[in-house]
């Protein structure tokens, strides 16, 4: 739990075995591919001129939506999920990553990248984000990314590295988390408090992260879910975890 950046979450030395991710399928992904395939989505999103400074919106619950979330956070860009669609006069937005049947209802403005994934994208000049992370590097350079970056946005508010880390932390120590414990994320990522105990919390202690499609709600899929009363699994956590 002493990382500084988000990015220390991700580095060579934490791959592994152990269960990482968990699918809305049921399908699991261990360490070693949930890093491989993040540097693949930063250096293939780096075609798309995310960097620092610039904002990625992602639409979607899935593991491609984190894919390219991480990969934008290594390449120190911001994350907005589920952003709305009219984005023209955003000025700092430079790449839209959301599924190929969703992205003709986003505006974009001058210049900013459509990434599609799910079916490949007919329009020309859009690129295909599964075919693009297939064949890409599967290593990323060293890093030194300023705790002070931000990493996540929901446009009222914005996270930096070092304080969605402390939140984080915060709530491991707070529920008891450990790295048995699966969990499984009830609430949209477009909640800032999601990304913090769904998706960090977890990825801190290496616990698996457990996806849902909202089909399941009355099936137990792990220890402890986040997201709103009521859940099926024994222990909840509020995205209410950013309030002082």
């Amino acid at each position: 739990m002493n990382a500084a950046t988000v990015d220390d979450l991700l580095a060579r030395e934490r791959r592994g075995d152990r269960t990482a991710l968990v699918d809305a399928t049921g399908r699991e992904y261990d360490r070693h591919w949930l890093c491989t395939s993040s540097w693949k989505a930063g250096n293939f999103l780096r075609h798309s001129g995310v960097r620092e400074d610039v904002t990625v919106g992602v639409a979607g619950e899935g593991p491609l939506a984190l894919l390219a979330f991480f990969g934008t956070t290594l390449l120190e860009g911001t994350t907005r999920f589920d952003p709305p669609t009219d984005l023209a006069e955003t000025d700092a937005f430079r790449a839209l990553v959301v599924p190929t049947e969703d992205g003709d209802a986003y505006e974009l403005p001058p210049g900013a990248q459509r990434v599609y994934y799910g079916d490949q994208p007919d329009q020309p000049g859009i690129h295909h984000f599964e075919a693009g992370l297939w064949s890409e590097n599967p290593s990323f350079p060293p890093l030194s990314v300023d705790p002070e970056t931000a990493l996540v946005t929901d446009s009222e508010r914005t996270l930096t590295h070092g304080e969605a880390l402390e939140a984080a932390r915060g709530v491991v120590d707070d529920h008891g988390l450990d790295p048995d414990d699966r969990v499984v994320v009830r609430a949209p990522l477009s909640e800032l408090g999601t990304v913090i105990a769904g998706v960090l919390a977890p990825l801190l202690i290496e616990a698996p992260i457990v996806l849902t499609d909202g089909e399941d709600a009355t099936e137990a899929r792990g220890a402890v879910a986040v997201g709103s009363d009521p859940v099926p699994e024994p222990a909840r956590i509020g995205v209410d975890v950013l309030e002082d």
